[in-house]
């Protein structure tokens, strides 16, 4: 099992440190959410059963990409995630062009996470049509995918609509920064199976994770791709055992946060590692 901690629910001020630390401790990736600009009037929420923004409109927010590069410069093994960024909301270029910046600056470390985006006021807010998102999406991963591995490309799709273009430099991952899809229902897991690496649930308890699983695992074959689609996600973790349960689940990944309030985040951190990485590690 493999560990990452979520920036986002420390204070800014102490995420390098908590970065780096998490390196020497043996976690192995950082992750940050990601907005454009968060509208003074917003609706909706991207957790289930919820009714409100889980964060206040005032909520400090950074470009994810350029800060990870920023943390890719005072570290050398940890990887670093976007969980996630909002693809859709931005012309392919950008976000190609940012995320291979990112790939190449951090040695290959980065990991897109990527999601089709719960907030319609923000798109309202660029100018974008929020009921077609989804295929908007879909068409930017495309094209991103194009320019990170091919020598030119030409794109006319619905979306976007270019003649011929180069890119360089290639991200230094091959095929670039592994794609992980946020989402749960069928459209995301369909869009794992024919764009992405990996899988981000968003509101799945344990116990459903191996459904969907097996779901993603058929249409993953069906799509003709080789491996397996590498699973992300956060569950409660009070035990050797929840870890092993996760594992069965099918989870490859697991986002924890041990500790309450920034002060204590550092300690958390190295707490749990001395539970379970340092444990895992001698067995």
């Amino acid at each position: 099992m493999k560990f990452g901690i979520p920036l986002a629910r420390a204070h800014p001020g102490v995420w390098p440190d908590l970065t780096k630390r998490a390196e020497e401790l043996g976690f192995e990736s950082v992750w940050l959410p990601e907005h454009l600009v968060l509208p003074a009037a917003m609706s909706g929420s991207p957790h289930d059963g919820d009714t409100h923004p889980p964060v206040p409109p005032q909520t400090p927010i950074f470009d994810a990409l350029n800060y990870l590069s920023f943390l890719a410069a005072q570290t050398s093994t940890i990887r670093l995630g976007t969980y996630v960024y909002n693809i859709g909301l931005r012309h392919p270029f950008v976000s190609a062009r940012a995320a291979a910046t990112l790939d190449i600056v951090s040695g290959g470390r980065f990991d897109f996470g990527v999601g089709a985006s719960w907030l319609r006021e923000e798109w309202d807010a660029v100018g974008l049509d929020f009921d077609s998102r989804g295929a908007r999406v879909d068409e930017a991963l495309q094209v991103c995918r194009a320019l990170w591995t091919q020598p030119s490309i030409e794109h006319h799709g619905r979306f976007f609509d270019f003649c011929e273009v180069m890119f360089e430099p290639k991200p230094i991952q091959p095929g670039g920064p592994p794609l992980h899809i946020g989402g749960d229902g069928k459209a995301a897991l369909r869009r794992v199976a024919r764009f992405g690496d990996g899988w981000l649930p968003m509101n799945h308890t344990l116990d459903r994770i191996p459904d969907s699983v097996r779901t993603l695992t058929r249409l993953w074959t069906d799509h003709g791709r080789s491996g397996k689609p590498h699973v992300t996600t956060s569950v409660p973790i009070s035990s050797a055992d929840d870890v092993r349960r996760a594992a069965d689940a099918g989870i490859d990944r697991l986002i924890v946060s041990p500790w309450q309030r920034t002060r204590e985040a550092l300690d958390g951190i190295a707490r749990f590692a001395d539970q379970y990485i340092a444990t895992a590690a001698a067995g």
